[in-house]
């Protein structure tokens, strides 16, 4: 498959169509058989890979920074009777357990991605299911606000993966089902072992679909529900939005420290003019371009680089110009623009905590871990600032660590740090603004060590080679259970059971395994299950 490219350019997608009608935007999967990423992979029945979700991430990201005037989206099929039939077996058989699991994870994360334009964006995204939907394609309708099915006897949402593939729908199905839609747990169960799955008027009545309408009435249906959402949107009537231009590196740069096993992924602070208004900002702005670079950093470390265990976070700059930054992000958070500035960080931001590496942060002589680029430094699991005596760095927190870019679990990194101690909370607030030296971060509890000169390099070589002597399973275990303590949420609960139970049953034989279900789908021979419970 090679290095994989996750920028992709609007209106050159070969999956999908995208036609605006403001205030509706329609979009169209109609997946190219012949344009998986991996070779002899055929993408079947509006099936999809990795590229095909990479795609719809860029749709949603430019939907939101772009069209301003859109309000509503309607997600559906360019295929007559077939919707999607979902990831691709073919694919998934044929790939890594490290391919796999960090697919199903991307996947989860554009559709939070939907999510969060619907709950915060005030661009809301329906579904209409023109024909049958069934795994990995329900669960991108579950994405959806509202799902409207057609009903013409044939057409149906399914969750096959039990049943047939002797997997779990791997995108957050089963937490949607009853965290998001309140699908009664025994229809559930009935739902999720039928693998021809519900069709018509039943699926209203279990909760599945919101509505349905014949295919005479269809689109009538459809459009009425749009117009409706689109209505109660506050985003501008008209354009023009602010375009994604390609990445240029130019603000995070990423050093392999192979030995190790570790990366340094260094974010440079914002130089140059500081726009005051959002009038101002294009999508060059640090604001904009640097969340975007760090995003694409992590992704390529995540499915490129296995073996490396740790991504170490470095800052260099002028922490005066990251508060700056902030500063127009906080006087105008009500702007459209804005909104989408903070929702991009609190997304990448999220990613990283959701990723399946140490995350350990450097505070050294020339650092600028101030507001945002702070929740770096909060949400790491273990971290080190460098005392060195008469020019030691600094720290900087403000109100832009205690709720613009709020965990999976809901709640901002500093209250996830403290384990909502509200003392500990309190002392740090009081300190919002103020530039805190090694021994004030490490007596407010916001570093963990704070080594000298004599003996610093040593610490953190240490430390690093620690961690990369570790068994990766169990540190992937350990970190998911540490990094979100407290109330769970559906997506602490969706990434959670993708990293436990989903990421061990796709090593298991009944599964994986030569004569498994994802080996065998297909075939015409069935599976050969180790009938064991455990």
């Amino acid at each position: 498959m090679g290095t994989l490219v996750f920028e992709r350019r609007w209106g050159e997608y070969r999956h999908w169509r995208v036609d605006i009608a403001p205030p509706v935007a329609t979009v169209i999967l109609e997946v190219d058989p012949d344009g998986a990423l991996a070779d002899g992979v055929t993408l079947k029945s509006n099936s999809y890979d990795l590229g095909v979700d990479i795609e719809l991430a860029d749709i949603v990201d430019r939907l939101r920074f772009e069209h301003p005037e859109v309000h509503a989206v309607v997600l559906t099929s360019g295929h007559p009777k077939l919707f999607s039939a979902g990831a691709n077996i073919q694919m998934l058989a044929a790939s890594t357990h490290h391919h796999k699991v960090n697919f199903c994870k991307f996947t989860n994360e554009t559709r939070h991605a939907i999510e969060d334009a619907s709950a915060h964006s005030g661009q809301v995204w329906l579904a209409a299911v023109n024909g049958t939907a069934s795994g990995g394609g329900y669960e991108l309708a579950l994405s959806c606000d509202e799902i409207v099915l057609v009903d013409d006897r044939s057409s149906a949402v399914s969750f096959p993966e039990v049943p047939l593939l002797g997997v779990l729908p791997g995108t957050g199905g089963l937490t949607r089902l009853v965290d998001k839609r309140r699908v009664r747990r025994d229809l559930a169960d009935a739902f999720s072992t039928r693998a021809e799955g519900v069709k018509g008027v039943q699926a209203v009545d279990w909760g599945l679909v919101d509505g349905v309408a014949p295919r005479s009435r269809f689109a009538e249906e459809v459009d009425a529900r749009a117009a409706r959402r689109a209505a109660g949107s506050d985003r501008p009537g008209v354009g023009p939005g602010v375009l994604l231009p390609p990445l240029t590196g130019a603000h995070v740069a990423v050093q392999l420290d192979r030995d190790r096993r570790a990366a340094i992924v260094t974010v440079r602070a914002p130089s140059g003019p500081r726009p005051a208004a959002p009038d101002d900002i294009d999508g060059s702005w640090w604001g904009i371009a640097a969340a975007r670079e760090v995003d694409d950093a992590v992704l390529h470390l995540r499915f490129d680089e296995p073996d490396i265990a740790t991504i170490v976070f470095r800052t260099e700059g002028d922490a005066d110009a990251v508060l700056a930054i902030d500063e127009v992000l906080r006087r105008h958070a009500s702007h459209w623009l804005v909104r989408e500035i903070r929702l991009l960080w609190a997304r990448v931001l999220s990613r990283i905590d959701l990723t399946a590496k140490s995350l350990v942060t450097l505070v050294e002589s020339g650092s600028c871990f101030a507001g945002t680029l702070a929740e770096l430094l909060l949400g790491a699991d273990r971290s080190f600032m460098l005392d060195n005596g008469e020019a030691p760095p600094t720290v900087t927190l403000t109100d832009a660590n205690d709720g613009w870019y709020p965990m999976a679990n809901g709640r901002s990194r500093l209250r996830t740090r403290f384990c909502d101690d509200e003392a500990a909370i309190a002392a740090v607030v009081a300190a919002f603004g103020k530039d805190l030296g090694p021994a004030d971060a490490a007596a407010l509890g916001l570093v963990t060590f704070t080594p000298d000169d004599l003996d610093w390099d040593d610490e953190v070589r240490v430390a690093l080679e620690e961690r990369a002597s570790f068994s990766p399973d169990a540190l992937t275990g350990m970190e998911a259970n540490l990094r979100f303590p407290g109330a769970e949420t559906m997506d602490t609960k969706v990434f959670a059971r993708l990293t436990a139970w989903q990421n061990w049953i796709f090593q298991r034989p009944n599964a994986a395994g030569p004569e498994g279900a994802l080996r065998r789908y297909g075939t015409g021979a069935r599976p050969s299950y180790d009938r064991n419970r455990t």
